[in-house]
C-alpha cells in the first residue's frame, strides 16, 4: 500500500477573542510515566491545552495518565495500538490497530471525546483513512515538526518551531517513544529536551502573538 496525505478540512486562520492567531500543540507516542507527567506539569503551569496522540498499549498500561490528561482539559487522540507503519499493514491489521486503540481509550475514560487519529510516521493509506472514517475519527497530521525525537538540543527544538510557526499550525512534539525504540537507549530522559523546550516554547509563542488553543471542532 502506498502512503498518502490525508485530505485536510477547509480551515481558516483561527483567532481567539483577542484576535491572536491560534496554534495547536500535539504530543505523540505516550503516555509514559518518564515524561508525560512533566509535560502535563508544564502545560498546567502555563494554562495551555494540548492533544495527546496516545499508543493504545501504553494507554492500557498507564490509565491514570489518560485520566489526568482528560481531567486537566486536554484531548486524547488515537495513535494506533502498537505504532506500526500502516503502509506496511494488511487490511485486517490496520483495522485492528485503529479500532483496538479506540476501545482502550474509551474503556479507560468513557467521557473522553475521541475525535482524531494520527497515523504513525504520518503514513496514511486509503485503508487507514477508510477505517478511521468508519470509526468517526478525523485524520490529524501536522505542519510543524522540530524533530524533537532526534534530540537535537533544546534550542534547536524551540527555534525549529518558531521558524515554522504560522497561524493555525499543528505542532508535533513527543512525550514518549514507539515500542520498537524502547531498547535502543536508556528510556529515562529520552524526552527531557522536549520538556525543557516546551517550557521556553510556550512563552515564546505567546510573545510572538500566538494563542495556544485546543483543536477546533471543525479540524
Amino acid at each position: 500500500m502506498t502512503p498518502i496525505e490525508p485530505q485536510s478540512s477547509s480551515r481558516n486562520d483561527r483567532a481567539d477573542c483577542t484576535g491572536r492567531p491560534s496554534v495547536y500543540l500535539t504530543f505523540d507516542d505516550g503516555p509514559t510515566p518518564l515524561c508525560t507527567p512533566d509535560v502535563l506539569d508544564v502545560l498546567a503551569a502555563h494554562r495551555v491545552p494540548a492533544t495527546f496522540c496516545v499508543i493504545g498499549a501504553y494507554a492500557a498500561s498507564h490509565p491514570r495518565l489518560i485520566r489526568r490528561m482528560i481531567g486537566e482539559g486536554h484531548e486524547v487522540a488515537n495513535h494506533t495500538m502498537t505504532h506500526p507503519d500502516l503502509s506496511r499493514c494488511e487490511s485486517a491489521e490496520t483495522q485492528y490497530e485503529i479500532l483496538a486503540a479506540s476501545r482502550v481509550i474509551e474503556m479507560i475514560c468513557p467521557q473522553a471525546s475521541l475525535r482524531h487519529v494520527r497515523a504513525p510516521y504520518g503514513a496514511w493509506t486509503e485503508q487507514a483513512l477508510t477505517v478511521s472514517a468508519s470509526a468517526g475519527l478525523a485524520p490529524l497530521h501536522w505542519s510543524v515538526d522540530p524533530r524533537d525525537w532526534y534530540r537535537p538540543g533544546v534550542d534547536a527544538i524551540v527555534n525549529g518551531v518558531l521558524a515554522a510557526a504560522q497561524p493555525d499550525a499543528v505542532i508535533l512534539l513527543h512525550d514518549g517513544c514507539p515500542p520498537e525504540e524502547l531498547g535502543l537507549a536508556a528510556p529515562a530522559g529520552r524526552r527531557d529536551q522536549t520538556v525543557k523546550a516546551l517550557s521556553h516554547l510556550i512563552p515564546a509563542l505567546h510573545a510572538r502573538g500566538f494563542a495556544i488553543r485546543a483543536l477546533p471542532q471543525s479540524h
